[in-house]
């Protein structure tokens, strides 16, 4: 790899992280040794990259740093596009559309020799399957659950036994064949994932939830966590 690869990717890898990097971690990734690391930060400081941190400790990207958009890697195309066809396979209209203007997007920015990523990518997507109506404005309650403010659901179980409920959303979920709205369930008192084709009748209340949107989806997924062992990073 030539080292101005290798100091793009150890950008990439630092801004991508949460937490500190080491340089271990760098150099196994990148396949090369924790000495040549310590150069590449040092070049990086040099030229004024605002990469904080020590040996031994680990390094962090400082905020507001940034690459020109159209720096990207083969394999990121692909990822992109890849994440973009599932969406549009898979996702309310609305980010349905969004998902395929992304695609062109990319498209008109990445050089010519990654457009075959974009037309004829080596990784794809199954087409999306006949999902079932939605029971309400799916693009609707993603926007309510990033301001905080309750939707009011008339909903059938599997057993197709009908309840009345208030909801906190917290986020819509894309599975293969249906989505799902997360909240919080006044009813219930506890986080409850809902099919949206069994939400039989949707009423977005102009009142707003007892928690910020933020902690309520730290809460989600620490509770997803504990319950399923999933990581939040």
């Amino acid at each position: 790899m030539r080292r101005a690869d290798r100091l793009f990717q150890i950008i990439q890898i630092l801004r991508r992280s949460t937490r500190p990097v080491t340089a271990a971690a760098i150099a196994a990734e990148l396949e090369t040794s924790k000495r040549s690391v310590y150069r590449d930060i040092a070049a990086l400081i040099g030229q004024r990259v605002p990469v904080r941190g020590e040996a031994g400790m680990g390094y962090v990207l400082d905020g507001g740093f940034d690459l020109p958009p159209l720096m990207l890697t083969g394999d990121e195309v692909e990822a992109a596009v890849l994440g973009a066809q599932w969406v549009a396979g898979h996702a309310d209209p609305a980010l349905a559309r969004a998902a395929r203007d992304l695609i062109a997007k990319i498209a008109s920015i990445v050089p010519d020799h990654l457009q075959p990523l974009i037309r004829d990518a080596a990784a794809r997507t199954a087409p999306g399957w006949a999902i079932p109506p939605d029971g309400l404005d799916v693009a609707q309650a993603r926007a309510w659950a990033r301001v905080g403010k309750k939707i009011a659901l008339v909903y059938r179980d599997k057993a197709d036994h009908r309840s009345e409920r208030v909801v906190w959303p917290v986020a819509v979920g894309y599975l293969d064949s249906t989505r799902i709205l997360m909240g919080w369930c006044e009813l219930r008192q506890g986080f409850r994932h809902f099919r949206i084709d069994r939400i039989t009748q949707a009423t977005f209340l102009d009142e707003r939830f007892a928690a910020r949107p933020t902690d309520l989806r730290r809460r989600w997924r620490s509770m997803m966590k504990d319950r399923y062992g999933l990581d939040d990073d």
